[in-house]
């Protein structure tokens, strides 16, 4: 048992590893909040741009979204630990840390290496999609989606739609129309007069570049994540041990 004057000496000590951890833990419970939100945002803004570059639905905003939510819930555990002062509790929530930190930085990894391989998976996807574009699929929903946000029409002209089963039946799609044009079927049959009335740029370029920045930011939102867990680890270790080396008991 250790002697009052070494307890009256821990007392400040662990007041103030204390009012880090708290504070800490308030601020983690904050990034949760921020990667449900970057969930969210990705599942409605980029929801078009993820299906086709991986031929699929994608689940990265539901991961977000509840690693988000999973975060918020021991931000809050933490925050009780803490003013518990239970050395088992610090260790779990420095456990829970730990795995906090290594799957944000493999996610972060791979959002920024995908950010790179991207370019050529979405050439792929796009012109298939393209190709086999009949407006109701979802994949057709997709790049109508890109072609209306992106003011764009085609991968790399409008002219490509020329060579699509769509086009010889209905003709370029309505979201290649520009915001001034006066499409009408009898136009949009026809690639001369099309010209004046959809939108010239292609979608590939635009694309990229979308979904690169995007990446991007929440690669590096990741990653600046993953490394703020590294305080709380610390500090909930080092207020785990010091209250189990001076046998300190909250009253």
């Amino acid at each position: 048992m250790t002697s009052p004057s070494r307890r009256l000496q821990t007392k400040p000590v662990i007041t103030c590893l204390k009012t880090f951890l708290i504070s800490y833990s308030l601020i983690f419970w904050f990034t949760g909040v921020i990667l449900l939100a970057v969930g969210v945002w990705g599942k409605v803004s980029l929801e078009a741009y993820l299906s086709l570059a991986t031929e699929e639905s994608t689940n990265a905003p539901y991961v977000l979204i509840g690693t988000g939510a999973i975060i918020v819930i021991f931000g809050l555990f933490g925050c009780f630990a803490t003013c518990r002062g239970s050395p088992w509790m610090l260790k779990l929530y420095a456990m829970f840390l730990t795995l906090v930190f290594f799957a944000e930085l493999v996610a972060g990894i791979s959002g920024f290496l995908f950010r790179h391989e991207i370019k050529g998976t979405l050439e792929k996807t796009y012109k298939n999609a393209v190709q086999t574009y009949n407006s109701t699929s979802p994949q057709s929903k997709a790049v109508d989606t890109i072609q209306t946000n992106l003011q764009c029409c085609g991968v790399k002209s409008y002219t490509d739609w020329a060579s699509t089963e769509y086009f010889r039946e209905h003709g370029i799609p309505m979201s290649c129309c520009n915001r001034t044009s006066n499409c009408t079927p009898d136009v949009l049959k026809d690639m001369d007069k099309a010209a004046a009335e959809v939108y010239s740029t292609g979608c590939f370029s635009l694309l990229t570049n979308v979904m690169e920045s995007n990446l991007g930011i929440i690669a590096g939102i990741s990653f600046g994540i993953a490394f703020f867990q590294l305080i709380g680890i610390f500090l909930a270790c080092c207020l785990s041990r010091t209250i189990t080396n001076n046998q300190y008991e909250m009253v």
